[in-house]
C-alpha cells in the first residue's frame, strides 16, 4: 500500500520508524525500519535513518508491500472509570475482569476498545502499535485499580522510559492468605518462564529476570493478612509468583495457589490484588503527580469477612 503523513507538532520529535509503524497496519517497528533502510519509506522524497526524529511539517511517504495481520480494535463504550484526565495522560481505575489490550479471546472488551470510544486521539496515526494505542503499562485481567495510559505518542514514549528506568512509584493492596506471613521485608528473587507450564511464570535463579517486591503487613486475621506492596520492578505475575513462592500466595489466586490449601479460591473469584496508588513525572510539566483507587467492592466485601477493616 502507498501512504503518507504529514507530521502534526504532537507527534514531532518520534523516531522515524515509530511514525510508520504506528500509521501503516499491521507493519511492526522492525519491518518498518528495514523499508525505511531500503528507501521504500522516505522523508520528503529524501532517505532517512529509522532513527531520524521526524519535524512538524515533515512529509513521510512510501510503498509498504501489503501484509495480513490482526484487524484494529474498534471502540466500544465500556464505561471507563476516569481518576484523572488531561490533554496528555489518562489515569483509569481498572476494574477485575478487563483485559488491557486485544488478545486470543478478547478481541472486543478490552481497555483498548473503551479507549477508541472515550476520545478520537486513540485513533489517530502515529502510535507505535495501533493495536495498543497509548498503553504504558498493563494489569492482569483480573487484578484491578490504578493504569495511566497516554493519551499522545510523545507522552507514550517519556512514561515507557519512566517506567523503564524505575521512576515510577507503584503500591498495590494484597490479601495474602497464610498464617506465618512476615510483617514486612522484601523478596529479591529472579522470575521467569516455568520449565515446563510455558504460559505461566516462576522464580527462576538460573534464567530469569531480576524482581524485587517489598512489603508490609498492614492488618492481620485468622487466615492471612492485607498487605501493602511496593515494585521495584514490574516482570509478569511478579506479585502473584513472589508470595506464593514464599509461601502465602493471594487469595482467589487459582494459578498460583498451594495445593494443599485451597480456601483462599473459594472464598474470591479472582486474586485479590490491587493497584492502589501510582506516582510518577507527568509527561508534560515534569512534576512528580499522584493517584489513589479505592479498594473495589469484592475486594473490602472479602476483607470484612475475614475480619479486617476497610482502610479506604
Amino acid at each position: 500500500m502507498k501512504f503518507s503523513i504529514t507530521i502534526s507538532p504532537e507527534i514531532a520529535g518520534l523516531r522515524l520508524d515509530q511514525i510508520v509503524a504506528g500509521q501503516v497496519p499491521y507493519c511492526s517497528r522492525s519491518r518498518a525500519a528495514s523499508l525505511i533502510s531500503q528507501g521504500e519509506i522516505r522523508v520528503g522524497g529524501k532517505t532517512k535513518r529509522p532513527s531520524y526524529k521526524v519535524r512538524p511539517e515533515d512529509l513521510v511517504s512510501g510503498t509498504v508491500p501489503a501484509q495480513s495481520g490482526p484487524p484494529r480494535p474498534k471502540a466500544r463504550d465500556i464505561g471507563l472509570s476516569v481518576v484523572h484526565e488531561d490533554s496528555h495522560i489518562l489515569v483509569l481505575d481498572k476494574p477485575p475482569g478487563l483485559v488491557v489490550h486485544p488478545a486470543p479471546g478478547h478481541t472486543g472488551d478490552t481497555l483498548v476498545n473503551g479507549l477508541l470510544a472515550h476520545d478520537e486521539v486513540f485513533s489517530k496515526p502515529g502510535w507505535q502499535d495501533p493495536q495498543r494505542p497509548g498503553i504504558v503499562h498493563r494489569l492482569d485481567m483480573d487484578t484491578s485499580g490504578l493504569i495511566v495510559v497516554a493519551k499522545r505518542p510523545s507522552a507514550l514514549v517519556f512514561l515507557q522510559k519512566e517506567f523503564k528506568q524505575r521512576r515510577v512509584s507503584k503500591r498495590y493492596l494484597a490479601l495474602a492468605e497464610g498464617e506465618k506471613i512476615p510483617d514486612q521485608g522484601i523478596i529479591d528473587l529472579a522470575i521467569g518462564r516455568h520449565p515446563t507450564k510455558r504460559k505461566l511464570m516462576a522464580v527462576n535463579p538460573d534464567t530469569g529476570k531480576p524482581a524485587k517486591t517489598g512489603f508490609q503487613v498492614l492488618e492481620r486475621f485468622s487466615q492471612g493478612a492485607l498487605v501493602e506492596v511496593r515494585l521495584y520492578t514490574g516482570r509478569t505475575h511478579q506479585i502473584r509468583v513472589h508470595f506464593y513462592h514464599q509461601g502465602f500466595p493471594l487469595f482467589g489466586d487459582r494459578v498460583y495457589q498451594m495445593r494443599r490449601r485451597r480456601k483462599g479460591g473459594a472464598l474470591a473469584r479472582r486474586q485479590m490484588l490491587h493497584s492502589w496508588r501510582l506516582s510518577f513525572r507527568h509527561p508534560y510539566s515534569g512534576r512528580r503527580v499522584a493517584y489513589e483507587a479505592p479498594m473495589p467492592d469484592d475486594f473490602t466485601q472479602l476483607l470484612g469477612s475475614l475480619g479486617g477493616s476497610d482502610t479506604n
